[in-house]
């Protein structure tokens, strides 16, 4: 049985505000040689949904760990809502923190997890009572006060770590890849639920996660993030539309990388044509756009600006798509709709490849 959604009749709790983060080039090295980031700086409002987004190892992780003051920089500052945190402790900070694993103390009931940093800063226990019930109410685990971890599935486990982390009221909220652990239908009703809740609260959020349909589907903005630094920050329709380099565009979702040699404003392919592109005037060189499958076309072979062989077929409900062999030896993806009178071609069909010059985005060298 999915869990019941957050009640949006649930007046939030009542927060002193949230702040704006500013990160001031950060850098963090471990053993002394790895570099886990390198002079990150970031500006993320007050009140926003921010999603640190990249693959394994490519510092998010870290940046958010020197947020929360479990880590100390080796350079740069760390500002949030005005105030100079880099060499604040933990405590002081006022951060909520949730992780992948949940954390939960297992010899603790709902109540007493939920209550637990409450405890921790001396607030009275009327108080921390009448908290810790709005809290549960505002996730949807009122009734379950005196349950214990295990008896909780675990999307309410979840549900009692987001809990916890807003009772103590903070203005920033850190993420540390907290929907990891769930399958793929609670884990997008919980993403549903942890947006509808920050909104509700108003409270900043840091979201780290390697996700990117995640990251596109809740956050404000995004940045990208590749060896320790960032190689883009936008909205998500600008980080999936426009993206600004090789590795953005091919991070996030699917997408063809056409490269070519830039000549007078024009790309042209190896046997000298030129390929549907934006113009690039002052670009001479190696270079490359980028055009998402969906943004592709199939047409008859000799029509095409490019032809090859159908080598697979996805069937995706309203859409297929196909991978083709193009004939320069490179493959080219082409997600092709289900209207009335489509139907599915067959490996191993000859046809053309063409899209639209706008369609293509110039990707930095």
């Amino acid at each position: 049985m999915p869990p019941s959604p957050v009640n949006p009749l649930n007046p939030p709790a009542v927060l002193p505000g949230s702040a704006s983060v500013r990160l001031q080039g950060l850098s963090k090295s471990f053993a002394g040689t790895i570099k886990a980031l390198d002079r990150v700086s970031l500006d993320i409002g007050a009140g926003e949904f921010f999603a640190l987004l990249g693959p394994s190892g490519c510092g998010k992780t870290t940046t958010l760990r020197l947020v929360a003051g479990f880590e100390t920089p080796d350079e740069g500052r760390i500002v949030v809502g005005g105030r100079d945190v880099t060499e604040m402790p933990v405590h002081r900070r006022d951060m909520g923190v949730i992780f992948q694993s949940y954390a939960l103390f297992p010899h603790r009931t709902v109540a007493e997890n939920v209550g637990f940093g409450l405890r921790m800063r001396k607030i009275p226990r009327q108080e921390i009572d009448r908290r810790v019930s709005a809290a549960l109410a505002q996730v949807a685990l009122t009734g379950l006060e005196g349950r214990r971890p295990a008896q909780l599935s675990g999307g309410q486990q979840q549900r009692v770590a987001l809990a916890r982390a807003i009772v103590i009221e903070p203005p920033v909220l850190l993420c540390d890849e907290p929907l990891g652990a769930l399958d793929r239908r609670l884990r997008q009703q919980m993403q549903f639920e942890l947006k509808q809740l920050q909104k509700q609260l108003g409270v900043t959020l840091l979201f780290v996660t390697h996700d990117q349909e995640e990251a596109l589907a809740l956050s404000d903005r995004i940045a990208v993030m590749n060896a320790g630094r960032i190689e883009q920050v936008g909205a998500p329709a600008e980080i999936y539309e426009r993206p600004r380099t090789r590795f953005v565009a091919d991070f996030v979702g699917e997408i063809n990388i056409v490269d070519g040699t830039w000549s007078g404003g024009r790309l042209l392919a190896a046997d000298g044509r030129a390929m549907p592109a934006p113009p690039a005037a002052g670009r001479d060189g190696p270079g490359a756009i980028a055009i998402r499958p969906e943004r592709t076309m199939m047409t008859a072979p000799p029509a095409g600006l490019l032809s090859g062989r159908i080598v697979t077929t996805n069937y995706l409900g309203g859409q297929t798509l196909y991978r083709i062999a193009v004939d320069s030896g490179a493959s080219i993806l082409v997600k092709d709709g289900r209207g009335e009178g489509n139907s599915v071609r067959a490996i191993g069909e000859r046809v053309g490849v063409l899209w639209r010059a706008e369609d293509a985005v110039v990707l930095e060298a």
